[in-house]
């Protein structure tokens, strides 16, 4: 093969490998809630751009947005439902300290 036949090859391969990388994206899983005191009935507010299926003691985000696992998004949700025991989507849970922060928006 000629030098440059194979630095054309490289090139393709190396373009194919990126854009399907790049085509995956982030984790899309749903994001999760626990709440502190379970809800007596089943309710469906919108936080973080998403909208949230609350039942007994949790709230789950199907479809979230990247938006939606962040301090805010957990601000308003606990806003809506109360405090919050956990929060997060995929093995990237709120620490103790995004936890807190978000609690104290929880109503009471």
């Amino acid at each position: 093969m000629k030098p440059f036949t194979l630095m054309a090859v490289a090139a393709f391969l190396a373009s194919a490998v990126v854009s399907t990388a790049a085509a995956a994206g982030p984790s899309t899983g749903p994001v999760v809630a626990k709440l502190q005191t379970p809800i007596a009935k089943r309710v469906r507010p919108i936080a973080g751009e998403a909208v949230f299926v609350c039942e007994a003691d949790t709230c789950s985000a199907a479809t979230p947005t990247s938006a939606t696992n962040s301090v805010p998004s957990c601000r308003e949700l606990a806003r809506r439902v109360g405090a919050l025991a956990s929060f997060g989507a995929d093995g990237a849970a709120l620490d103790a300290e995004g936890l807190a922060r978000c609690n104290l928006a929880a109503r009471k």
